[in-house]
Formats: structure tokens, sequence, C-alpha cells
């Protein structure tokens, strides 16, 4: 029996090695890409990239330039399928464009232990407009079944240098080798980024003499760097994250500098100082920025009279912010005028912060522009000036030494916030007396939840009581927004929460659309699933703050980023009879904490001879933690939502 064992493993063990036996070293197939099965270090990919290869060049002759891509990937299952339908992105101008040549593809399966190839023929090839700046290349690949391997190559060719070729090493799929080649001529510099948290598995560089020569025997020389990574992890999207542009581990390449054989140098990345002169004169901003308006024509009489500095600002802002519309358009660059703004009351959002601008500094208050990038654009590069990573514009305004960031474009927003799109980090303070800078625009103002249940077991088993909740910053936003336009549907939404509940008498205490807390108030009325039981479990959480864990992956590589610290807060009370009823279990009390005093759960519960009390509170202290944090935070909120959906009272009839 035991030799028999021994003589299976042996026999094992060399068909588990070919499953996993990728030939990752060249863009050619072997036999042991189709036959392997699977990939053992992420068992839920559908599909892997094998090897993959671009590279970078000008051409010597055309001088245009030129990128060659070659990659190999293996389709696991027919999950992965979608992998075959490949789209190549063509930029163009006015009067330029990139195309693509080359185009070979083909799918590779075993057919009778032999490589059999499937490929593309022309007329399977698409090309259609995308935008005002692509056009798309699209083909599938053919006669698809699990386990083929599919590759394919083009050549893009480009006349726009000020766009070199950036590398995507990380995507959605995970891949065992990624090479990029870049070979450029001395006569541009470009500023190299390498983006994301994964490292480099080689690096090598060298000088290649008179790579590029010209026809009046001028030449250049050209350096070559070749990057790889190896074993590269897909990039999982998940809650709690900017755009994963921000992560996706890339090279970025930014035009600095263009000398011609001619000796002439024109530069293309400046420096602030360069671009905040270049604002003062610039026809979408600068001189936007610098139009006087006339009050009298803009504002009713009581907000031009209005001698208390900060009223007088939260007025002129308010109503900025109910007359003037957003039209959604994000763009900081605008054709639309501010006078175009006043004559249609609809816009982008400069031209309603530039406007929002402009009156205060009439006013005479310390307003100045700020640009941002939002969550979903990215972060803005932050060594040198990079205008196109901006898409939003708000205003800054000092009042009796107190600095406020307005965004007029939400009317649900009060004086002082920001949209939560626009919580990325930092912004672009335009100082054109000083010189701009960069600001933190981290919000000041706290969030939270606070959630107070006093209630009564009736003799007749049913439940009724009070609820009052108060919601602050961002959280009271999300609870006006979802109120406001349609109420009765918001109290519908509060009686799905908890099975048997009917709510009554619901009312807002606090002021309004743009006040800084959500404050509402309502009698509750439930009735257990079998009343007539004996025995009764109650669930006290009538409202949860997180119904399932929102971190479900084995490990992150990129922080987890909330945009504001929170806190929440829930209490609990509920009075009965005790000649009627006994409290026989109630849920154990437990405390958490986040290493580094960067969040705090304390969840109690007691039973008293005629109520019982139960509170928790959590703490989120930060708004941005590392990566690093990930398996706190994962354990953390495990435990959250196992207290808000698993703790029980268990209440006797006597």
């Amino acid at each position: 029996m035991k030799l028999n064992i021994v003589l299976f493993l042996l026999f094992l063990s060399p068909i588990c090695f070919a499953q996993e036996s990728y030939n990752s070293e060249t863009f050619d197939v072997k036999l042991e890409d189709i036959r392997a099965r699977g990939f053992s270090k992420d068992s839920s990919a559908n599909a892997i990239v094998i090897y993959e290869q671009g590279s970078s060049y000008v051409d010597p002759n055309d001088y245009d330039l030129r990128t060659e891509i070659k990659r190999k990937i293996k389709l696991i299952n027919k999950e992965g399928f979608d992998n075959a339908n490949i789209t190549i992105y063509l930029y163009k101008s006015k009067d330029s464009w990139e195309k693509v040549e080359n185009i070979k593809a083909s799918t590779h399966n075993e057919i009778a232990g032999k490589i059999v190839k499937s490929q593309i023929l022309q007329k399977d090839i698409f090309t259609e407009d995308y935008d005002a700046h692509y056009t798309l290349t699209k083909f599938t690949l053919p006669n698809l079944k699990e386990g083929s391997v599919i590759t394919y190559s083009y050549t893009i060719i480009s006349p726009f240098m000020f766009k070199y070729h950036g590398w995507n090493f990380q995507s959605h799929i995970p891949k065992i080798y990624s090479e990029y080649k870049e070979n450029i001529p001395g006569n541009w510099l470009y500023n190299v980024k390498l983006v994301g948290e994964q490292k480099l598995a080689n690096h090598t560089s060298e000088i290649k003499k008179k790579c590029l020569e010209m026809g009046n025997g001028a030449s250049a020389d050209c350096g070559i760097n070749i990057y790889a990574m190896r074993d590269i992890p897909a990039f999982i999207e998940e809650d709690y994250m900017t755009t994963k542009n921000n992560y996706l581990a890339r090279l970025e390449y930014e035009l600095k500098t263009f000398r011609g054989m001619d000796g002439t140098i024109k530069d293309y990345t400046k420096t602030w100082k360069d671009v905040d002169k270049e604002f003062k004169t610039e026809k979408e901003i600068g001189r936007q920025l610098r139009k006087s308006v006339n009050l009298e024509d803009l504002l009713p009489p009581e907000i031009i009279n209005e001698t208390n500095a900060l009223k007088k600002a939260q007025a002129i802002y308010t109503y900025i912010q109910n007359n003037y519309t957003w039209n959604g358009d994000y763009r900081i660059f605008t054709d639309a005028s501010i006078k175009d703004l006043i004559k249609t009351h609809s816009g982008n959002v400069s031209s309603i912060n530039i406007l929002l601008h402009n009156v205060l500094k009439e006013a005479k208050f310390d307003a100045k522009p700020v640009l941002i990038s939002t969550r979903n654009n990215g972060f803005p590069t932050t060594i040198y000036p990079v205008i196109s990573d901006f898409n939003y514009l708000i205003t800054q305004v000092i009042i009796n030494g107190e600095t406020y960031f307005l965004d007029a474009t939400d009317r649900f927003l009060s004086f002082g916030g920001i949209p939560f799109r626009c919580l990325n980090g930092q912004g672009r303070l335009l100082d054109f007396k000083n010189g701009s800078q960069w600001i933190d625009i981290t919000p000041k103002t706290s969030t939270s939840i606070q959630y107070a249940a006093d209630l009564t077991l009736n003799n007749d088993t049913s439940i009724s009581g009070t609820i009052k909740s108060r919601n602050t910053g961002y959280k009271a936003i999300n609870s006006k927004k979802n109120y406001y336009p349609n109420p009765n549907s918001y109290i519908d939404k509060l009686e799905n929460q908890y099975p048997n509940l009917e709510i009554e008498n619901h009312s807002i205490l606090s002021e309004g659309k743009t006040s800084e807390d959500f404050i509402e108030s309502y009698n509750v009325k439930l009735e257990f699933d079998n009343p007539e039981a004996k025995n009764l479990y109650l669930n006290p959480f009538i409202s949860k703050f997180f119904t399932t864990n929102p971190f479900k992956l084995q490990e992150r590589s990129y922080p987890i980023d909330f945009g504001y610290s929170a806190t929440y807060f829930y209490s609990f009370k509920l009075n009965f009879d005790n000649t009627k009823f006994q409290i026989l279990e109630n849920p154990e009390s437990k405390t958490l904490a986040i290493p580094n005093n960067k969040g705090l759960l304390i969840f109690s519960s007691q039973t008293f001879d005629n109520h019982i009390q139960l509170f928790i509170r959590i703490n989120l202290s930060e708004s941005l933690y590392p990566e690093e944090y990930y398996p706190y935070l994962k354990e953390f909120m495990n435990s959250v939502v196992h207290i808000q959906n698993n703790s029980l009272f268990l209440i006797q009839r006597k």
C-alpha cells in the first residue's frame, strides 16, 4: 500500500508541475502554454498574460514615433474569453493622426498533440470613430476554447512625439512577464514616471551612438532603457479608492524639452512660475478671473448692504448656488464666458466658481481660485506643472483669519464645504501676486452619524417608540440628497431596512438643504415574526451602518481612501414590564482597535431590571490608510458587520 502511494505521488508530481509550466521568456507558443490548466498564484484568474513586450523608437527614415507591441495570453476558461476582444486606441488631432499597421493575431489550440493556429483575417479588423480625440481599431481572435493561447502583435505609427507611448505593466488579469523598451533620441527630453507599488524585476540602460541621422549630416545619440516586471498581480478594484489610474503599475512620459538639430530649444514642461504668468493673460481662465462684475446688477440690496463679513460671504455664496445651475461639465477650460453664464444661468464648474470668485473679489473679500483634479480624474503631478491633470476649479476665501473652500455647483452644500468628488489630496492655489502653491483640501469639518432608539416592549409584544438621528458632514449631504427630492420614497427606504417596521410622524429638525447637519425624528412600531412564541429574538440594530464587509481581497496593493474621517454612534434602549418579560441572553460586549490609534470599535450591551441598553461606537480617525493597514481594516469591518447582523436579545415571556 505504501509503495503504491509513493509511486502515485511520483507519477502525479510531473503532471502538477506541467500545469504551471508556462513559456514566459518568448512570444512563441509552446505546447506547455496550451496544456497548462491554471495559475497557482491566482486561482481566481480566468486568463493570464504569459508574455508581453513593447518597444518604442523614432523611425530613422520617416522620423515618426513607432511602437511595436506583442502579447501572449492564456485563456483559462470561458470567463476569460473577453480578453480576446482587442481594442487599439489611436490618437488624432485636427490635421494629424496615429495609425496602426502589421496586425497579426492567432489562436493556438492543441489537436492530436500538435499546435494548430487559427489566424485572424483582414476583413475581421474594424475601425470606428470614438470621440474627438480617438479612433478605435478592433478585432476578436477566432476559434476560442478553454485553454487556448492567443497571440497578437501590431505597430502604432504616431506623429506625436509629445505623446511618447506609455506602458501598463498591470491590468485586470495577472501577468507573468511584461517588458518595455524605450529608445529615445537625445533631441527629446522626457520626464519619465513609474507609477504604482509594483517593483521592477529588471532595468537596463545604454547609449546608442548616432541612432538618428539627418540629411544635413547632423545626428543624435539614443538612450535605450529596458524595464521589466515579473509575476504582476491583477489589479482588482474595491470600495474606498480613487481612480485605479492612481495605482496601476505603469510608465508615463511627459515631454520636457525638444532640442532641434539646428540648435533651437523648445521647452514643453514649464515651471509653476511660468504657468502663473501665462494664467494672468490666458483667455479662458486668467482673463475671466480678472473680469469685474457689477454687484448692483447681480445681487439683491440686502446682500450688498450686509455689514457682517461672514454673513455677507455666506449670502453671496447661497445666491450664486441657488441662481446658477451646473451643466455637469467638469472642464476648467471652456469657451463659455462669465457673460454667457450670467445670461443663461447655466454653465460648467469653472464658469460658476469663477463667477463666485469675481463677486467675492468685487465685494472686497480675499478670494482666490484653486485648481483640482477630482477623485475619478487621478492625482495631479506635483513635481512639475501638468495643467491637463486638472479638471475642476473651486474658490478659496479667507474671512477673519479663517479659510473656507467654496463650490457653488451643488445646492446641498453648506458654506465651506466641497463635494466628495473633490477630496483628492491637494489643490493648486492660484495667486497671481505671490505665486501659486499646493494646498491641502482635506475637510476640517467632522462627519458623523448619531442614531438613538428609545423603545418600549408592550405587553402585547409589539414594540413602539421614538428614533432620532443626526448626520453631519458628508453623511448629512448624502441624507439631504436622498430626502429632499422625494420624502415619501426616503421614508419607504427607512421602513425597508427592518422587517415589520412602520414609521409615523416623521419630521426634519434641521434647517434645510444647506444645513451643516441633517436631523430627523420619527415614531416606529414593529412586530415580531412570531408574536405568540414564548421565546422572542430581537436584533436591536434597526439601522445598520455597514451591511457587508467592503473589504474582501486577500491583500490590497493600494491605499484605503475613505475621503474623510468619520464617527458612527448607535444607541438602543428597550423598556419593558419586568413582571411580563425577562431577558435570558444578550450580546457580548467587545472592543477592537486599529493599530496606532487609527480607529476604534466599542460595543456594549447591558441588562437591567426593566430595560436593556446597547450602544456601538465606530471611529475611523483617518481619511486615508496605507495598504499595510488593510488586514486590520478588514478584521475591523468583519467585527462591525458581525455585531450588527448577529447581536440578538433572547426575551422570554414569564
